[in-house]
């Protein structure tokens, strides 16, 4: 479905400018945004993903990855083609790198947020998860999914690269609960050269989820020869410190996809060592993804038993009394039931 865009404003000659993410498209009439799903008719910016998901999937919360997010809980998790990202190494480029622009029938199923909703609750869900592509180009469906999922009583979350304006967070900051943050790297030059975007944006996007109360959790895609250096690992953990020692940061396993197949799987060792890097810096809750049976446990920072133990994506056992460690009583930081 076709629809008008939010947060764009019009400039001389019929062209427009969209600041829903920080490429801050201008847009000449007829012409489409870097997303290639957010096009210039007639001096207005329309979106060509609302109400169409490619994806739609009831998930255990604990595959955004989100392990402080109502852990043990189910998402109702929905996506629309598109990205306004180029990672050759995406491991949805199946739906996140096909654009309207390109091929203007592609896939997809007409769904309602009135549906969306619907579904959530029929199937037990706690949350609405906005995945699997970047939840940022369908700003418009993902907002009016989330008004009324809060009117419903379920959370929602972002699953998502960061690259939103400050705009976009401020305008739907009162019904987000939380997000998983993918911090990519930590140098300027891999996100222009890897990712066709900046990083910065992303590191501010950080920060102000964090001021303005929603919930946040990092991921870091730790690829071999990209972004595996003590160095960078340990820039990413005092950034992340810097902002907040209880933020959740999952180091997970690259494996080689789309069209970086010539690196290797991230070997353990890597991911132990990021790790325990983090731990020396002072983040408090790491964990290791993409790895079965490895890392996957909450421990009390205070007594360092373990509180949530998980097996792959399924909580196993939960030793809280509300958001306290049951054994010491110590506080955890996040949402819980």
């Amino acid at each position: 479905m076709i629809k008008e865009a939010m947060l764009y404003r019009s400039l001389d000659g019929g062209k427009v400018e969209c600041f829903l993410c920080a490429h801050r498209c201008q847009i000449g009439p007829g012409k489409w945004g870097i997303c290639g799903v957010r096009e210039n008719r007639e001096g207005k910016l329309y979106t060509h993903v609302y109400g169409e998901v490619i994806a739609a999937h009831i998930d255990p919360i604990e595959k955004k990855p989100l392990y402080h997010f109502y852990p043990g809980s189910k998402a109702f998790s929905i996506a629309t083609v598109g990205c306004n990202f180029r990672c050759p190494f995406c491991q949805n480029w199946e739906i996140s790198q096909v654009t309207k622009k390109e091929r203007p029938q592609e896939l997809g199923y007409p769904m309602t947020p009135e549906k969306v909703i619907k579904e959530a609750l029929r199937n037990d869900c706690r949350s609405i998860s906005y995945t699997y592509t970047e939840p940022t180009i369908f700003f418009e469906y993902a907002y009016d999914i989330a008004v009324l999922a809060k009117k419903a009583g379920l959370a929602n979350n972002f699953v998502t690269n960061g690259f939103m304006t400050a705009e976009a967070l401020e305008t739907i900051h009162p019904f987000l609960d939380g997000a998983n943050v993918d911090l990519k790297a930590f140098k300027e030059e891999t996100y222009k050269r890897i990712c066709k975007a900046r990083l910065e944006p992303v590191l501010e996007s950080i920060k102000l989820m964090k001021k303005l109360g929603i919930w946040v959790e990092v991921t870091t895609l730790v690829v071999p020869g990209l972004n595996d250096s003590d160095e960078e690992l340990r820039s990413i953990a005092r950034f992340l410190v810097s902002v907040d020692p209880e933020l959740p940061w999952h180091v997970s396993r690259f494996h080689p996809d789309y069209e970086y197949t010539s690196v290797p799987p991230t070997p353990l060792a890597t991911l132990r060592k990021a790790a325990a890097i983090g731990r020396e810096e002072g983040l408090k809750y790491i964990y290791i993804g993409n790895v079965w049976g490895e890392g996957e446990d909450t421990f009390c920072p205070s007594c360092h038993r373990p509180i949530i133990r998980r097996e792959g994506f399924w909580v196993k056992e939960i030793k809280m009394a509300g958001s306290n460690c049951a054994y010491c009583g110590q506080p955890i930081a996040g949402l819980f039931n």
